[in-house]
């Protein structure tokens, strides 16, 4: 019944930036905490960066000072803005929301960072 819509994957060269969206396809309450996590060839789906209900956000060391989270809550959407693009973040990449009715996943967008 929950869904998560992920937007603006694609191809990038180094250096370059590139934002992610998440919407859900309908309102819901009680989200707890929305985030994005990857998952490149061979390798664990690890978390990038999250946001919670307050506002707090954390962020792999791999990512800080380039990646930023942030949140609509009206539209109940979020969004990854990533800068200073790097190959190793070549990657697909997944919306995650958590609410007190449980964890829901997005499709997943492929993200390249390639010359």
């Amino acid at each position: 019944q929950v869904q998560l819509v992920e937007s603006g994957g694609g191809l990038v060269q180094p250096g370059g930036s590139l934002r992610l969206s998440c919407a859900t396809s309908r309102s819901i309450t009680s989200i707890l905490a929305m985030g994005w996590y990857r998952q490149a060839p061979g390798k664990q789906r690890e978390l990038v960066a999250l946001i919670t209900t307050g506002g707090s956000t954390n962020y792999a060391d791999s990512v800080k000072g380039r990646f930023t989270i942030s949140r609509d809550s009206a539209k109940n959407t979020v969004y990854l803005q990533m800068n200073s693009l790097k190959p190793e973040d070549t990657a697909i990449y997944y919306c995650r929301l958590s609410s007190t009715r449980g964890i829901y996943w997005g499709q997943g967008t492929q993200v390249t960072v390639s010359s």
